[in-house]
């Protein structure tokens, strides 16, 4: 039998044990498997079960063949060695190594047991070649081209494994696998510790707006974005009681302040697994989400997937196979506080992979929480934080953790968005912190977790959350002022807490929340983290950026829109929309709000003016001074405490977003 041939639109190439498959995917994609079991498995993946059907031009010869679908075409040779062109320019986009010598083979299985493979494909680098995407990392970098990224969820470190790159493809490492992929000098390489198959996707497109749609068409684009929340929301480390939170949502209406959401955070509970709320401190959640509501306010509540052993679910959880098991050593996978516990707790996770899991949970959220009203989730913790971080030791209903791990968030938020899907609600908001590929369907703002709060912290958020946006996430934010630290009483973090505001306001997300110091211990709440926590000189300027944030809600909810009908994030860096300025490649600090806003946050302690750039083949127009500036050069403006430095195009009626 030859080793290449075409069967049912698919060039099929087979050596010895392995078999590799290539098809045309969607418009402008091809698809590409290879196992050694002989046929094509079914596995986990992050792809919509529905594509829009391609046929694909396919030729073979003696030397290899090709196979094209649109913009995109894949070269296989005889030995099995594949490689990526753009159709339209003739550019190769990416091409495994060749085999040699002390290489024989780009792609590798070696052997784990079970059926399952440590799985290894190489890949030639390409000169200049800049890589953006694959989820949110605090490395501080936004090309990550030198970069080795884990493909494990973390707190603060996401993985979606979906690159993009600047020779025009994104890439989808379609596998749920703990793993890695190495950006080095010499050759990109992707890992998985444990699968019983190679998957990826390869798209193509002259933009990487086009890009981006290319990956929402795989994986799935975000619903749109309810109105109230692009609003403010108000978050602390935490509020104890009902009236305590109320008290807030009051102050903030009797400022005139314009409160979008209010967060009930942690240890609301009775036990972590039972979902629901301890009523001597939460007595009528009822009538506490009528009087929001009244205020124009929504109550979003922290919900956790741990299981204490004291819950009142936990047995039958476990006789029936919905918690997360052990492949050996106690069933136990975090240690953390409860509720009136006097000592740390052995907690379990319920097993999000398990569809009849799903449902039990749901069940007890929709009774102990929808049925008070409750509209709006977080979902924190939900990696889930394993410790120690032995995923090969965890069992899921879907296969062994290192084989099925990085899919975790991503079937727990499909959990909310179908349980509210069946009660009839069109808008689903999840708050997470953690994602995988094609998280963005089910409703997801990611934040970025539990960072420090430093300006190091705050100039890090910048790049991770432009490589969100490169990753297909475009609901994202962070914690205002960071979350671990921080004394209001300290004339430099109330500085900090001013430039993080002013980041923050050209957010998709516009969210405050942090542990502030003086603190009393995680079952209490921490120092005030409300507007006017942190004196009158930081108020009068948080003040009017809520005011700013307000005028800006128009113009992104467009944005929003676009995200919804085409994949394409509002915040992305300088590059996505000038790609022709090579300058705009090297800019890290900087990112644009759509086509129209330019944003330029001040990012390091006691600086007052901040060097910029302005991309070419635009006239750039300061809102707050009505100065107009050429683009294509590099600037440096005056930017004392109150003034973050943001331009929009002259051709744009975003001009009305300067202070009355």
């Amino acid at each position: 039998m030859s080793r290449l041939r075409c069967e049912d639109n698919r060039l099929i190439w087979q050596q010895g044990q392995e078999t590799l498959w290539i098809e045309p995917w969607n418009l402008d994609g091809i698809r590409v498997r290879a196992n050694l079991a002989g046929r094509i498995l079914d596995q986990e993946g992050a792809l919509l079960a529905e594509q829009a059907p391609q046929t694909a031009l396919i030729a073979i010869d003696a030397q290899g063949a090709r196979l094209q679908n649109g913009r995109i075409a894949a070269n296989i040779t005889a030995a099995g060695q594949i490689s990526f062109y753009d159709v339209e320019t003739d550019r190769l986009l990416l091409a495994e190594e060749l085999g040699s010598v002390a290489r024989p083979a780009a792609r590798t299985f070696r052997s784990r047991g079970g059926g399952t493979y440590e799985l290894v494909d190489r890949f030639a680098a390409q000169e200049d070649e800049r890589f953006y995407g694959l989820g949110q990392h605090q490395h501080g970098r936004l090309d990550q081209k030198g970069c080795v990224i884990d493909l494990v969820q973390r707190n603060t470190e996401i993985s979606i494994p979906f690159l993009v790159s600047s020779r025009g493809y994104g890439f989808l490492w379609n596998n749920p696998a703990v793993g890695r992929v190495e950006l080095a000098a010499n050759g990109t390489c992707w890992v998985a510790e444990a699968t019983a198959q190679l998957d990826y996707v390869v798209v193509a497109s002259a933009s990487y707006a086009g890009i981006l749609t290319r990956y929402a068409d795989l994986t799935g684009y975000p619903p749109a974005l309810p109105e109230w929340a692009l609003g403010f929301w108000q978050s602390k480390l935490r509020y104890r009681t009902q009236a305590e939170l109320l008290g807030v949502a009051r102050e903030y209406h009797r400022r005139g302040l314009r409160l979008a959401v209010i967060v009930i955070d942690f240890f609301h509970w009775t036990h972590m697994g039972d979902w629901r709320f301890d009523a001597v401190d939460w007595p009528d959640p009822a009538a506490m989400v009528t009087e929001l509501e009244a205020m124009g306010t929504k109550l979003m509540v922290s919900v956790w997937p741990s299981v204490n052993p004291e819950s009142v679910n936990f047995t039958e959880m476990s006789d029936r196979g919905f918690l997360v098991n052990t492949e050996r050593g106690v069933p136990a996978h975090s240690v953390f506080l409860d509720v009136d516990s006097p000592a740390a707790v052995y907690l379990a996770y319920f097993d999000p992979t398990n569809p009849a899991a799903r449902n039990f949970v749901w069940e007890q959220l929709r009774r102990n929480y929808f049925a008070h009203g409750i509209r709006a989730w977080w979902l924190d913790a939900c990696e889930p934080e394993i410790k120690p971080q032995d995923h090969d030791n965890l069992r899921y209903f879907l296969g062994n953790g290192a084989q099925v791990g990085c899919l975790y968030p991503l079937r727990y938020q499909q959990m909310f968005a179908d349980g509210m899907h069946e009660e009839g609600e069109s808008e689903v908001v999840l708050l997470t912190r953690s994602a995988w590929a094609g998280s963005q369907r089910y409703g997801t703002v990611v934040w970025s977790g539990d960072i420090p709060s430093t300006f190091s912290s705050l100039q890090r958020q910048v790049r991770a959350g432009l490589n969100m946006a490169m990753s297909g996430i475009p609901w994202w934010t962070t914690d205002i002022g960071g979350f671990q630290g921080g004394d209001i009483r300290d004339p430099a973090f109330r500085e900090l807490m001013i430039r993080w505001f002013q980041y923050a306001v050209f957010c998709p997300i516009f969210r405050l929340h942090g542990y502030r110091e003086p603190g009393l211990g995680h079952l209490e709440t921490g120092a005030g983290n409300e507007v006017w926590s942190f004196g009158d000189e930081a108020y009068a300027i948080l003040r009017d950026l809520l005011s700013l944030r307000e005028r800006l809600r128009p113009y992104l909810a467009e944005q929003m829109n676009i995200a919804h009908e085409q994949g394409i994030p509002p915040m992305r860096p300088l590059f996505f929309d000038f790609g022709a300025d090579p300058h705009c490649a090297s800019v890290e600090d900087q990112f644009m709000l759509g086509t129209d806003l330019l944003v330029a946050p001040v990012l390091s302690q006691g600086a007052r003016s901040r060097t910029l750039y302005l991309p070419q083949g635009v006239t750039w127009l300061r809102p707050d001074t009505g100065e107009a500036f050429p683009g294509g050069s590099s600037i440096t403006v005056e930017a004392p405490l109150e003034v973050v430095p943001y331009f929009v195009r002259s051709s744009s009626a975003l001009l009305s977003f300067a202070p009355p």
